[in-house]
């Protein structure tokens, strides 16, 4: 049962946490490149298919935690040191994603939306002043200097995620094999 629980967690951490680190990692020079573009609807459209993707994954990416507990039960590690570490980091990467990442790109997705909605309209014999309104209105989230500032949270996620596979990986102290 131990080695399908391994399976199944270290499956898991790659189709999951995988997705979510390059799209993350993809979003903030997508969310530039749309910013700088605002004629071109792929580049939105790419922006939210990475929202997308980073939001899909970030849920099925549960299963990760999910199996890894039930692997180290069934292995007798869940006092080692090197798991608590790893849960610790895993639990900091899951808050960088969910309160600092996730809601950054939800934001930019959003104003970047609105802003080719607007535009759209405005094209098309709308009133200029909403436009102004919504650039105005999501100005403080659709900047480049946002776009950056969302790139070094998900570096942290990244990096917190490369610390948890190292300890996976090498397990320092642990009496179970290498």
């Amino acid at each position: 049962m131990t080695k399908f629980l391994l399976v199944v967690h270290v499956l898991a951490a790659i189709v999951a946490i995988g997705p979510v680190t390059v799209a993350a990692s993809m979003f903030p020079p997508a969310a530039r490149r749309a910013l700088a573009s605002p004629e071109d609807p792929r580049a939105v459209e790419t922006v939210l298919l990475l929202l997308r993707i980073c939001r899909a994954y970030a849920v099925v990416g549960v299963a990760v935690p999910v199996f890894g507990f039930a692997t180290a039960k069934n292995m007798g590690v869940l006092g080692d040191t090197w798991l608590i570490v790893s849960i610790v980091l895993t639990a900091l990467a899951a808050v960088v994603l969910v309160a600092l990442v996730l809601p950054r790109q939800t934001a930019m997705a959003e104003a970047l939306e609105e802003r080719r909605v607007a535009e759209s309209t405005d094209s098309g014999g709308g009133d200029a002043a909403t436009t102004t309104a919504v650039t105005t209105a999501t100005a403080p989230t659709l900047t480049p200097r946002a776009t950056v500032r969302l790139a070094m949270f998900t570096g942290q996620f990244n990096l917190l995620w490369a610390a948890v596979t190292v300890l996976m990986i090498v397990r320092p102290g642990s009496t179970t094999g290498a």
